[in-house]
């Protein structure tokens, strides 16, 4: 399948695995065990240990298969230094104008955080390739559904925040396009073999999904 647009990315698998807390020495095993289970798209939030190290050792490694960046970014001038590492991707928890048109200016994608409809037409007006419901802990589906119903519908949202392969269904009913996938998925300093099998628990859920028209 062909990635040209962050849409085709979630059409291929769309799990977003957030690896927040970990270490450029445990990158490698932990990225192979995703890359292994289908994952393709992985980001390193801003706020782990050497976070740039980290994304650079993933994209020098998987880059041709996985689209590799970076969470929880927060300011404007840090996306310079994503592009740098070999990010392709900026992921943010708010609605921040100026972050995505840094990310755009560098050609990457970028994919900010909304809790509210203005905030979610603000960051598509401004670029965004898709935008990302967050915390998800305190927007439930009911809510999302209620969104969908007036976002534009070429737009993916991306619940993050509190999901776990029970929470899925729900969400996607509701109108969601992928997930972001934080401790269900990954703690720091859990080895790669754990994570694998966490990876296993969200494959088989995401299988038992219904398919997208």
């Amino acid at each position: 399948m062909k990635t040209d647009t962050f849409s085709d990315w979630l059409k291929r698998w769309p799990l977003v695995a957030i690896l927040r807390g970990i270490k450029p020495g445990e990158a490698l095993d932990v990225g192979a065990a995703l890359v292994e289970t289908g994952f393709c798209i992985v980001e390193v939030p801003l706020n782990s240990p050497e976070p740039f190290a980290s994304i650079m050792r993933l994209a020098k490694r998987f880059g041709d298969k996985v689209l590799v960046g970076a969470g929880t970014v927060t300011d404007w001038e840090q996306v310079p230094k994503v592009a740098d590492a070999g990010g392709k991707i900026i992921v943010m928890p708010h609605a921040d104008e100026r972050i995505v048109e840094a990310a755009k200016r560098r050609n990457l994608f970028v994919v900010p955080g909304f809790g509210t409809a203005t905030e979610a037409f603000r960051m598509i007006e401004a670029g965004a390739d898709g935008i990302k419901l967050f915390p998800a802990e305190s927007n439930p589906p009911k809510v999302l559904k209620s969104l969908r119903a007036v976002l534009p519908k070429n737009v993916p949202v991306i619940p993050v925040g509190g999901i776990t392969p029970a929470s899925m269904r729900d969400y996607w009913d509701a109108g969601a396009d992928g997930f972001g996938l934080g401790s269900a998925l990954y703690k720091p300093g859990e080895p790669a073999m754990k994570v694998a099998q966490a990876a296993a628990d969200f494959r088989f859920a995401l299988h038992a999904l219904p398919k997208k028209p």
